[in-house]
């Protein structure tokens, strides 16, 4: 039997700003790795480990069906879709990237062309319409780009472990691509060469997903390492801060450019929907120091002041704060520091903790429980429509217009 979208019935929010479940998207026998809705149409894209790519399209009765199921020979992995000119391009598990034309009623899917682009799954694509590029990430440790018109292979760099995210600013051409050793490379390419301009280092896991704020130039990663680092591109001077609420590992971004928000989403069944217009604060750097940069005790391992002072070395903390190397007792203080990017309580010192306001506690935040583990996520602005994939293969629509203003 064929699956369908389930409606879902709206529960009465009230006054309560939160997603409002809408539609359930069910009956995938496997991973879905990808889905998108299709702008201006009451529709769906999804495609699966299942070797699928589906197209879901709402009929008179109010029900969901595919109303194209096609089959590729392996799993299919990434997907990214081009609504001005309805071209479809889906990676898959084998390296190869296929180019489709879907037609005018969505009933029909054309191959255009396939790319032998990589020796391993593919786990993203991009798709640049004003440069005609396709643009793509592996296993294989490549990024990739060919020319959309011709097929032809224009460049390629290889990174020091799996590529596993990618994103692309069209204006100055600059490719970000996000690798399993928790680096991010940072590429200016042209349709001859490329150019390596950095490699921004601060995640302690796996780079999972990438987002992008082209207006202010700014790139978010969420990691494995359940952090999501802003980093400041356009300033050119390193900027960078955190936002720490997911409990779990960080699996899918999304930047809502017209409210300035971004959407995160992960392993703690959370969809968080963070303030970018507020005012962030750089996180400090961490300080360095064998004794307590409040009251001079000694660390555990500093055993020559331990033995001259006759006492038992302390364990190290930092305040999240000001970044002092301190002492538990110097630190016993719990305090959320929204502006920080710390929403729940983080240790800080005494002496920041008193001086810490109501103001700069108030939460920039909100998190909202999707009642699955989140692997991929697509906001569609316009009418408002939020896609969580699941890992229990569930794609799940959401109203999220009383938080997406």
């Amino acid at each position: 039997m064929a699956a369908e979208i389930k409606q879902a019935s709206a529960a009465k929010t009230g006054s309560i700003r939160k997603p409002v479940l809408v539609n359930k998207l069910e009956g995938f026998t496997d991973d879905v790795n990808a889905a998108v809705i299709i702008p201006r149409e009451d529709g769906v894209i999804t495609v699966s480990d299942d070797k699928t790519v589906r197209v879901w399209l709402k009929r008179d009765t109010g029900q969901y069906w595919p109303s194209i199921c096609h089959t590729m020979p392996v799993a299919v992995s990434a997907m990214t879709y081009n609504a001005e000119t309805r071209r479809l391009f889906i990676g898959l598990d084998s390296g190869t990237i296929s180019e489709f034309s879907l037609s005018d009623d969505f009933n029909r899917m054309t191959l255009i062309r396939d790319y032998l682009a990589h020796q391993g799954r593919i786990s993203s694509l991009k798709f640049s319409l004003n440069c005609e590029w396709a643009l793509s990430c592996a296993r294989d440790k490549y990024f990739q780009w060919h020319c959309s018109e011709t097929g032809r292979r224009l460049g390629g760099y290889q990174a020091n472990a799996w590529c596993l995210c990618l994103e692309f600013d069209e204006p100055s051409k600059y490719a970000f691509v996000g690798d399993y050793s928790g680096q991010i490379y940072v590429i200016k390419i042209s349709n001859t060469n490329f150019n390596l301009i950095t490699t921004l280092k601060g995640h302690s896991g796996f780079v999972r997903s990438l987002a992008w704020d082209a207006e202010r130039s700014l790139l978010f990663s969420g990691s494995f390492d359940k952090a999501i680092i802003v980093w400041d591109i356009g300033g050119q001077q390193g900027t960078a801060f955190e936002l720490q609420g997911h409990q779990e590992k960080v699996q899918a971004l999304w930047y809502a450019s017209g409210s300035k928000q971004l959407l995160s989403g992960g392993d703690d069944n959370l969809v968080a929907f963070w303030d970018m217009d507020a005012k962030r604060i750089e996180t400090p750097e961490w300080g360095e120091s064998d004794v307590c940069q409040k009251c001079a005790s000694p660390f555990f391992w500093n055993v020559r002041k331990m033995w001259e002072e006759k006492t038992i070395g302390m364990r190290q903390h930092h305040c999240r704060k000001c970044g002092l190397a301190v002492c538990a007792k110097c630190s016993g203080q719990m305090s959320t520091l929204p502006p920080m990017g710390y929403e729940y309580e983080v240790r800080v010192c005494d002496d920041c903790f008193t001086s810490i306001t109501d103001e700069e506690k108030a939460p920039l935040a909100t998190f909202h429980d999707a009642k699955q583990s989140i692997l991929y996520m697509f906001l569609e602005e316009t009418s408002k429509r939020l896609l969580t994939v699941g890992k229990d293969r569930v794609v799940k629509m959401w109203d999220v217009s009383s938080v997406v203003h």
